[in-house]
């Protein structure tokens, strides 16, 4: 396991990924404000490739390591506050990405039945935004917890 760039005791890949999924939050308040200004085509793409681009960290990324040092710690340690961040992070951040991806198939393709599709988008990109935020924060969270403040576990 390669050594972080953040100064802490950190892996390699968590400091990547730290700082892609801040950039992909900063860029998804971008895509939110191309809407506020009626750019809906560079909103879609905006916020379709940072869905995608979320989907690929996750896939290779966090549920790898959540598999390995969450995962077999539940429910004994679920008490323990390093495990519950990671578990709460890992489970507010699935349903945020499984909820946008459900809005990019319902608002920007013809894949699902009308009954399953969104006739009012805005609350729902808000609120799966806003979900997003608050996954990031746990994932920051998560990251101080594990690998700032991990000689206090």
């Amino acid at each position: 396991m390669s050594e972080g760039f953040l100064g802490t005791a950190a892996p390699l890949a968590a400091d990547v990924v730290l700082l892609l999924e801040t950039g992909m939050g900063v860029t998804l308040l971008a895509g939110a404000w191309l809407a506020r200004t009626k750019r809906f085509r560079l909103h879609a793409w905006c916020q379709s490739a940072i869905v995608f681009v979320n989907l690929v960290v996750i896939a290779l990324e966090m549920l790898p390591s959540f598999r390995v040092q969450v995962l077999p710690r539940i429910p004994l340690k679920l008490g323990k506050n390093y495990v519950a961040l990671a578990a709460a992070h890992a489970t507010l951040g699935g349903v945020a990405e499984i909820l946008a991806v459900y809005i990019l198939l319902a608002a920007g393709t013809r894949l699902l039945p009308e009954k399953m599709r969104i006739a009012r988008y805005k609350a729902w990109m808000q609120c799966v935004l806003a979900l997003w935020w608050l996954a990031l924060l746990l994932g920051l969270a998560t990251y101080i917890r594990w690998y700032v403040l991990h000689s206090f576990r």
